[in-house]
């Protein structure tokens, strides 16, 4: 068997009930973390943590926008384990669509709020809880390729990556003092549960529509490949990476695909 890369160690991932978050919590439990599930889909968070085992995982309902239910989850994890050793700030929805003539405010301003103002809050309470513990930890955001091209997602989910982004760097400045280091994952459109409830669409309908428009052929990016990054990201392979928007989107949004149409 090959070296469990997260032994011993306690993560905290928000949004673990489905999709990327559901997938880091298996990974990262099948590495020997003990893993706090942090949701508000309570059914579908303790199938998870039962599909995992009462010995590495656990459900606490947490809502992302409420700063009292954040602080309180990272003390829950402080008291029950010991340490903190990971925050994988992962909650995050998709927001409105359609044009921004059209935006509704209080819709934007919701989707700032669980996928921007959640994270600030995960960052906060967790460094807080490292530095007051000397931990080295890690903390880690899911962004999108929509962190840093624009075009690439709907209005305000695009502006509240691009924050994310933002408040990756800035942590990471600030907390490298403290050797705790600040990432970020942004992944191209991965075909979850919320994306099938948002676009009305199966998950392999929006699987064949993303080969289509994908750089990098011959391969589906999947919920679980996310995880896997986040793994890296998590444990001590990763040491020296602090600030880093890690994009897993096969190279689309750093590769122009003008020549190749200009050719036709």
């Amino acid at each position: 068997m090959s070296k469990l890369r997260l032994e011993g160690k306690v993560a905290i991932i928000t949004g673990a009930a489905s999709g990327i978050g559901e997938a880091a919590a298996k990974l990262f439990a099948e590495h020997g973390a003990f893993v706090i599930i942090a949701d508000i889909q309570d059914e579908l968070a303790n199938q998870v943590a039962a599909s995992i085992g009462p010995d590495k995982a656990c459900y606490r309902r947490c809502d992302v926008t409420d700063e009292k239910q954040i602080e309180e989850t990272v003390a829950y994890a402080i008291e029950k384990y010991g340490t903190l050793d990971i925050m994988y700030s992962n909650a995050g929805i998709i927001g409105p669509l359609g044009s921004i003539l059209d935006m509704e405010i209080d819709q934007f301003d919701n989707t700032i709020a669980v996928n921007l103002r959640g994270s600030v809050l995960a960052v906060k309470h967790a460094a807080r809880a490292m530095v007051a513990n000397k931990i080295r930890g890690s903390i880690i955001c899911t962004g999108s390729v929509a962190s840093s091209l624009g075009g690439s997602g709907p209005h305000a989910y695009t502006m509240s990556k691009h924050g994310l982004l933002g408040l990756v760097r800035a942590a990471a400045g600030e907390l490298g003092r403290h050797g705790i280091r600040v990432n970020c994952v942004s992944p191209s459109i991965v075909a979850t549960r919320l994306g099938s409830k948002v676009s009305n669409l199966d998950p392999s309908t929006i699987e064949a529509m993303n080969a289509q428009i994908a750089n990098l052929k011959g391969f589906v990016l999947k919920a679980e490949h996310v995880a896997q990054t986040a793994l890296f990201l998590a444990s001590d392979e990763s040491l020296y990476i602090s600030g880093h928007n890690l994009a897993v989107d096969g190279g689309v949004s750093v590769i122009s695909n003008i020549l190749s149409t200009l050719k036709r």
